[in-house]
């Protein structure tokens, strides 16, 4: 009887490793997996910020707005990098909250 109830515990101590193992496992993968995300949105951002870019200046030729064109693209390629950089940062806090278990 003793022995059967050894064994129950090396079971309940090898499953609770192995979920261990799979936590930790996932831990680990969070925060690349964030910054792979997080590097996708600014990749995009600044994708569509460029095109944006572009065709504002396509505009501001034919209208012959070059200065004021140029400027709001400009603002708007900064405003896109602000919001790709913001979120980055959410990304970051959302795995960090995940990986010490807030969320």
């Amino acid at each position: 009887m003793n022995e059967k109830r050894i064994q129950e515990v090396i079971d309940i101590e090898k499953q609770a490793e192995a979920i261990l193992l799979a936590a930790r496992t996932e831990a680990d993968r969070l925060p690349l997996q964030a910054e792979a995300d997080a590097q996708e949105i600014l990749t995009e951002a600044r994708a569509a910020a460029e095109r944006d870019a572009r065709q504002m200046v396509e505009q501001a030729r034919a209208d012959d707005q070059t200065g004021t064109i140029m400027a709001a693209a400009d603002n708007r390629i900064r405003e896109s990098e602000l919001l790709a950089a913001n979120h980055l940062e959410e990304a970051i806090r959302f795995v960090l909250d995940r990986v010490i278990g807030k969320a």
